[in-house]
């Protein structure tokens, strides 16, 4: 639904009558939210992309009211029959009611104004329900001086943004962590799997596949690891700031128990900014998160490559490994199948960039004493955390866990590749390495029998040197065997 259509009650349809400083409107009367939303709706029809797209987010706007209401009860600014409305009703919302109720466009003029709206609104007339009353009855209970007490949008929302991504990282830590652990099964399942190394796209020295999964295991884990440290400076709120960090309109007590309160409703160890000012300008802590989903993207990005490239072919390319079918890959080409799951992480990637750009320039676009533009930030963080998870579920349950080796392809490709000379030049020597290098390479035959042939070693040294163990790296070669002699150079170099 656009926000046109939200704001528009069908012809005939009841409507209740609200008011604002700007006048009165007619407000559909089945509407949890009121005029400060149908306002927002008539003036943001920017993306056709509601609030409620994020849950996290509506789940942190709820949560916050509450510890709220809770802190303003406690401190004896809100009256106990109103405040146990209020927090009843934001619990009702974080259990996951009425979340077709936040209809505001995520982008959006006011700095966050008209999500702080709709969520006050939906609060107040669901509160003013369990009271018995009617919606829009603000005599009684209003979105304003009830739900709101205490606060800012300049507070409420930041707070409640910050909030969100905690919730949101975490997932995405889940799932990073889960891959990782997906990439080391197959890295596990492929330890002994031999393959030739690539540098620059061009033959290198071998390892297995093992290790190459094992690889993107590890870095994995890594990146959620990092994105765990960022948590604490989320963490960090200027609830009780109101409008630009002097506390105006708040008790003095109310900023140290909406700590409290909001930390006892989150779980989340939230501490107040000891600079309220600083913290209500401040978007830093959203540029540093942004920065290191950007960067998780982006190497989740290069290992998707990689996958594409290992998995070419399957006939003409290198087809090292066979990631599974999921989909019929042409409606031209029969038989044809594309490695749509990596493709799909690579263009999450992309996104996630450019994401990241705009959080960038959104930082830098503030002024003064507020950021305007914390709307923006919040949806484009929110989208690269909500997509990363769900792209890293795609990748691990419809790819990763089915990948198999080619094993007798890698077994051929390692025979006759010249990066195993390499293995040798400490007991043969570079010159002689090179010899042999040349000769496979216009040949096509195996390095060992060419080694062998030519009389630099016997076969069980050849074997044992160019064990999977020893061209992997696995076991480490303590020193060259001493099998060359200067004779047996001068011999093989005449027979070449």
């Amino acid at each position: 639904m656009t926000g046109n259509e939200a704001a528009q009650a069908p012809t005939g349809a009841q409507t209740r009558t609200e008011s604002d400083s700007l006048g009165s409107r007619e407000v559909p009367i089945d509407a949890y939210w009121g005029i400060n939303t149908l306002r927002a709706l008539e003036n943001f029809p920017i993306t056709s992309v509601p609030i409620s797209v994020y849950p996290d987010l509506i789940e942190a706007l709820a949560t916050v009211k509450q510890a709220a209401a809770r802190a303003n009860r406690a401190i004896g600014v809100l009256d106990d029959e109103r405040a146990d409305a209020i927090d009843r009703a934001a619990q009702e919302v974080r259990d996951g009611a009425l979340r077709e109720q936040f209809v505001v466009d995520i982008v959006q003029g006011g700095a966050g104004t008209s999500t702080n709206m709709n969520t006050n609104e939906v609060l107040a007339n669901r509160a003013l329900e369990l009271l018995g009353r009617e919606r829009g009855d603000y005599g009684y209970l209003h979105p304003i001086d009830h739900v709101n007490r205490s606060q800012s949008t300049n507070d409420t929302y930041p707070t409640s943004i910050k909030i969100a991504m905690i919730f949101s990282a975490r997932r995405l830590i889940e799932q990073l962590e889960q891959l990782s652990a997906a990439f080391a099964e197959r890295g596990n399942a492929f330890s002994d799997v031999l393959k030739v190394g690539r540098t620059q796209l061009q033959d290198a020295v071998p390892m297995t596949l093992g290790q190459e999964f094992t690889g993107f295991s590890h870095t994995i884990q890594e990146d959620a690891d990092l994105l765990r440290k960022v948590l604490p400076l989320l963490a960090e709120m200027n609830l009780g700031a109101t409008a630009i960090g002097t506390g105006i309109t708040a008790d003095p007590l109310y900023r140290d128990e909406v700590r409290r309160q909001l930390q006892d409703a989150s779980g989340i160890d939230v501490v107040t900014a000891p600079d309220l000012i600083e913290a209500t300008s401040d978007a830093g802590a959203f540029m540093t998160l942004s920065g290191t989903v950007k960067r998780s993207a982006a190497k989740l990005s290069k290992i998707c490559n990689d996958l594409r490239l290992l998995a070419s072919g399957p006939q003409a390319g290198l087809g090292e490994i066979t990631l599974p079918a999921r989909q019929a890959g042409s409606s031209i080409m029969p038989g044809k199948v594309n490695p749509v799951i990596p493709e799909v992480v690579n263009q999450i990637a992309f996104a996630v960039v450019g994401a990241d750009t705009t959080v960038t320039m959104a930082a830098e676009g503030g002024q003064l004493q507020l950021n305007a533009f914390e709307p923006i930030i919040a949806h484009s963080i929110l989208q690269s955390l909500q997509w990363m998870s769900r792209g890293c579920a795609t990748l691990r349950e419809h790819c990763v866990t089915g990948i198999e080796a080619n094993e007798a392809k890698l077994a051929a490709q390692v025979d006759t590749n010249v990066g195993v000379v390499t293995a040798l030049t400490p007991y043969i020597g570079y010159a002689a390495a090179a010899s042999i290098a040349h000769t496979a390479l216009t040949t096509s035959t195996p390095i060992s029998t060419l080694v062998v042939a030519a009389g630099l070693m016997d076969e069980d040294q050849v074997q044992r040197v160019l064990s999977p163990a020893r061209l992997s790296g696995i076991e480490l070669a303590t020193g060259a065997i001493p099998v060359v002699t200067e004779e047996m150079l001068d011999r093989a170099a005449r027979e070449r």
